[in-house]
């Protein structure tokens, strides 16, 4: 099971120097033996907005690395042409002679697509057809499109990539239909534990397994996104993570009462429920979920806790835990505890017998 570092920001401050952890924290998995390094697409909301183009981001990390994988997690293929796509992942895999690599999602917040506002009612059953043009133009196979006057022109995608192939991941929370589509299409699986539980996930990367086995060759790959602190006393951990942390789901929350509204008639009922809260009820879902989040749904705590965490997602059949860093917590707390991070890397490995 390999160890990555993933990034999800909630930063509404001003403040400067805004992405010293991300490219300190690449330099720390580029050194230390990690796999890879994941950004997000998050637009319009301090709940990730820091990253409003992986590519820009992975770029910016390809340039300060020489082993991590750099990574999208995810790229939101309905707000975009796939030609874009593919010319801008193309310069990250040639920057980082072959690393790049991408997870796709379909997208669920409304307010994205203002960014194309014709595709929101499509997003689904469009993300396949996308992601399959991605991958042709990728392996330098020219696609017609239509050009400026209205004629069809058949192009190419430049520069060309250093890999034959782009790896492709497809992200969701938890549907079993995702977990089964990217197996019958031979994409890797990026999930996380925000509306799942370790035993759940199990059974949905078995069924992924299943389905990969039977369209494509091999098992696949599942990663999963994990809010992550390692420290040398547990309690500590939890009082350096629980104001941040809090902070960091309350964003969420908010995020999610937009995207409820947004919904039509399905979310207008949780809408009215989630607004009609008042701020003691809301601290009081908080703080149930950081609870939840500490003791089961994440990976906080030392060494030696943090690896029962690592056999139990072992066991559940995941390939790689990429650890979610940025959530709140200082800067220069952060990056003190990745000195942590790598010890519980390399007990990982030991355990493994590499």
């Amino acid at each position: 099971m390999d160890f990555s570092l993933f990034y999800f920001a909630n930063n509404d401050a001003e403040e400067r120097d805004r992405y010293r952890l991300l490219l300190d924290g690449a330099r720390f998995a580029d050194r230390n033996g990690f796999t890879a390094v994941w950004t997000p697409e998050r637009h319009f909301h301090p709940f990730g907005g820091l990253y409003p183009n992986p590519s820009v981001t992975g770029a910016a990390v390809a340039a300060v690395t020489e082993h991590v994988a750099v990574r999208a997690g995810s790229v939101v293929a309905p707000l975009h042409h796939p030609m874009r796509v593919a010319e801008e992942w193309s310069v990250v895999d040639n920057l980082s002679n072959g690393r790049a690599g991408v997870a796709f999602a379909s997208g669920w917040h409304a307010a994205d697509f203002a960014l194309r506002p014709e595709n929101y009612e499509t997003r689904k059953s469009a993300l396949i057809d996308t992601v399959d043009t991605i991958r042709r133009l990728w392996r330098r196979e020219a696609v017609e499109l239509v050009d400026g006057a209205g004629e069809p022109v058949a192009l190419t995608m430049f520069p060309p990539p250093v890999q034959p192939e782009l790896p492709v991941w497809l992200t969701t929370g938890g549907t079993p239909a995702t977990f089964e589509l990217a197996g019958r299409h031979g994409m890797g699986v990026l999930t996380h534990l925000l509306g799942q539980e370790v035993e759940v996930l199990a059974r949905r990367i078995a069924e992924y397994r299943a389905a990969h086995r039977e369209h494509r060759d091999g098992n696949g790959h599942v990663a999963l996104m994990l809010h992550t602190f390692v420290g040398t006393d547990r309690e500590t951990v939890r009082e350096t993570v629980r104001e941040p942390f809090s902070r960091y789901l309350a964003s969420s929350f908010d995020l999610l009462v937009k995207a409820a509204e947004a919904a039509g008639a399905d979310g207008a009922a949780m809408s009215r429920e989630l607004r009609s809260m008042d701020e003691e009820d809301r601290r009081f879902l908080v703080a149930q979920a950081f609870d939840r989040y500490f003791e089961t749904n994440g990976m906080f705590g030392t060494v030696d806790e943090c690896m029962v965490m690592l056999k139990q997602l072992a066991d559940a059949g995941v390939d790689e835990v990429a650890c979610l860093v940025d959530f709140g917590v200082a800067t220069d707390q952060v990056v003190a505890g990745f000195e942590h991070l790598a010890r519980l890397h390399d007990a990982w490995r030991a355990h493994e017998g590499r």
